[in-house]
């Protein structure tokens, strides 16, 4: 049995010497979720609660939340944190929570993502009680993480949603009428909401950096959202990270990746060469139909290399990062995603095409 780290030989409490570790690149994925109601959720989706801007705030809260997990939990080291993201997603009576904490040292960052999912579904909470007071902050878990002697690893069962690790998830309703009860119970896991979900994934150096502004991701997101896709993102990385944001946009097995940017002939631009690292199918005819259509009205359009095709069960699409390019790709690609999605799935009826 593995000894716990943080206590001595004599039983007391201690903070762990990493003075001896090697520094290496550690990176941790936390979720969890508050459940609430479907009126809830459509108002958050608005934006149209009483207190501002819902997401933007609790995402806010989520990244301050990492940086201060030393001074919450007082065994953690102060770690100098490389970036942290906090992500949201909907179901029919849930947002979903996911942070993302990085930094290179000599130990790991589990504790500030996981912190950052609380203070952001804290925030959350204290942003739709107005309209929920019996809103649950549920399920709140280390995902993956890797970095250090152990390496990588996974959550076993993948993602599956801890009902009770709350410890009162199940009774702090249980005087309410029934169906508040039942408008409470307990979403599926982040990964099998109802809806089909989907990751927009954005490749762009400077709104990584944070020197511009990447309007083309919101629109795929609002997009796909209105399809009625449970969407993660949109995801932001560096075009010299883009693998390893499609390493994260897959994570979680989503049936559609839809990316943006990084497909040009451009020294830096490697959405292609990392997108065809990862498929194990190509579907050639979606990515020349997308790019036929913007050449029709903007010859350069010619020069997107984008590709399409399948990584697993997972559809992966590439759009050019210009908003006209995107527009070109949501024509194409919305009349054929239900019988595309039906295929990879194993249904679809061919005797109809």
């Amino acid at each position: 049995m593995s000894e716990l780290s943080h206590v001595d030989g004599e039983g007391r409490a201690r903070m762990v010497d990493v003075s001896a570790k090697s520094d290496t690149t550690r990176i941790a994925v936390a979720a969890g979720e508050l459940l609430t109601t479907a009126e809830v959720v459509a108002l958050v989706r608005a934006d149209d609660m009483p207190k501002a801007d819902v997401l933007s705030t609790a995402r806010i809260a989520g990244i301050a939340g990492a940086k201060k997990t030393s001074e919450l939990i007082p065994l953690c080291h102060q770690l100098a944190l490389s970036s942290v993201k906090v992500e949201f997603g909907f179901t029919d009576t849930s947002i979903t929570i996911e942070a993302t904490a990085k930094t290179k040292g000599p130990t790991g960052v589990e504790m500030e993502a996981l912190t950052a999912v609380a203070v952001a579904g804290l925030t959350l909470h204290d942003m739709v009680k107005a309209v929920d007071p019996a809103a649950t902050l549920n399920g709140v878990r280390l995902l993956t993480k890797e970095g250090g002697k152990h390496g990588h690893w996974v959550r076993p069962g993948s993602d599956a949603d801890h009902a009770d690790s709350t410890g009162h998830s199940g009774k702090a309703h249980e005087s309410s009428s029934a169906a508040s009860d039942a408008k409470h119970q307990p979403s599926q896991s982040f990964t099998e909401a109802n809806a089909p979900s989907a990751v927009v994934l954005v490749a762009s150096t400077g709104a990584a950096a944070g020197t511009r502004i990447d309007t083309t991701g919101p629109v795929l997101a609002e997009w796909l959202a209105g399809l009625g896709f449970s969407v993660r993102g949109p995801l932001v990385y560096a075009d010299a990270d883009i693998a390893v944001g499609l390493a994260d946009a897959l994570r979680l097995e989503p049936a559609l990746v839809i990316s943006t940017g990084g497909t040009g002939a451009s020294p830096t631009d490697a959405t292609p060469e990392a997108t065809l690292a990862v498929l194990t199918r190509e579907l050639p005819g979606v990515a020349e139909a997308i790019r036929q259509r913007g050449t029709a009205k903007f010859p350069l359009a010619a020069l997107s290399r984008g590709v399409a095709g399948l990584a697993g069960r997972s559809v992966v699409v590439n759009l050019p990062g210009s908003p006209g390019g995107v527009k070109d790709g949501i024509a194409v690609l919305e009349p054929l995603l239900d019988h595309l999605l039906a295929q990879v799935a194993g249904g679809g009826n061919h005797d109809n095409n």
